[in-house]
């Protein structure tokens, strides 16, 4: 008779022991869900200029659309509305700096680079703050792609054209570089490089293969367009690459949500490569003589951002 209240405590303290905590009760929605951003790279996306008016190549230039690869950005900051000033929205994303160059840079060598519609940020959803945000603030700090270019006036050779050459180039306020990997090829630079900095690695068709050279330079101070649609309203620092856009619908976070949210970050790669067409073709020329003046390149910028959302 005895076993039958040894049981009842045993009973007792199984179900004590199976009733949930303070910490076991946490709704595993509020925990669990995440929020990722991605890249794309729109080359029908509408060309805009700096205050995001419609564009459209000044004469005397011409561009084209780049063969776009890689992208980093350095910040990533969720705007509430137009007159939020940028930097107070929601930052959910900074990349490393350092000073190992003398002034503060973006650190190039520990930047996350990535293609588009592969995930390049993702964080729990409830360090979001709950709120409306109907703009994305993203400073652009490195870029890669392939661009066409023709080589004339080779010497015994004539003109090669429809050549390939890829493109790194840099777009933040300041980068510290170590190496960057264009191509095949790697550039030393172990130094700060402001925005418009460039490496430019040429692809030439067999049997002229063997003749690829690594070179770099620098665009014109200011020359690289920055598309903020809210100019006025609430501004960017100078120097930086602060490309805005609208969320197609406006990103509702209540605290309370029970699936993953997916950022698609779309950039307007339409003609944004840029240069001074000094015979008025259309294409990029270089020449192998020491006569002609080559072109000039102007502009690499980003032509635009649109920011959507879903759940998944």
């Amino acid at each position: 008779m005895k076993i039958f209240p040894f049981l009842f405590l045993l009973l007792s303290l199984t179900i004590i022991s199976c009733t949930p905590t303070a910490d076991d009760t946490v709704d595993p929605n509020t925990t669990d869900r995440k929020i990722r951003f991605q890249f794309k790279f729109d080359e029908n996306q509408t060309r805009l200029g700096a205050i995001g008016q419609a564009s459209v190549i000044p004469e005397g230039n011409a561009a084209q659309t780049p063969d776009f690869q890689k992208l980093s950005v350095h910040v990533i900051d969720m705007t509430p509305n137009r007159f939020t000033p940028y930097g107070q929205g929601f930052l959910a994303y900074k990349g490393a700096e350092t000073t190992a160059g003398g002034a503060n840079a973006v650190d190039f060598d520990k930047a996350i680079i990535k293609e588009e519609n592969t995930v390049f940020l993702e964080l729990p959803l409830n360090e979001m703050e709950p709120g409306t945000y109907e703009y994305a603030r993203v400073s652009v700090s490195f870029q890669q792609y392939d661009i066409k270019f023709n080589i004339n006036n080779v010497p015994q050779v004539g003109n090669l054209e429809d050549q390939t050459a890829t493109v790194a180039s840099f777009l933040g306020f300041n980068n510290y570089i170590g190496d960057v990997q264009v191509r095949d090829e790697t550039l030393s630079v172990n130094d700060d490089k402001l925005q418009g900095f460039w490496a430019f690695e040429t692809d030439l068709t067999a049997p002229w293969s063997d003749f690829n050279q690594l070179y770099s330079g620098e665009s014109p101070s200011g020359a690289t367009t920055v598309v903020n649609p809210l100019a006025g309203d609430s501004d960017i620092p100078a120097g930086s690459c602060v490309v805005t856009g609208a969320f197609t619908e406006p990103l509702i976070i209540t605290g309370e949500e029970v699936d993953d949210i997916l950022v698609t970050l779309s950039f307007s790669i339409n003609e944004s490569f840029e240069w001074k067409d000094l015979n008025g073709n259309g294409e990029l020329d270089f020449y192998a003589d020491e006569a002609s003046e080559n072109e000039q390149i102007v502009d690499m910028g980003l032509r635009g951002l649109v920011a959507s959302w879903e759940e998944n």
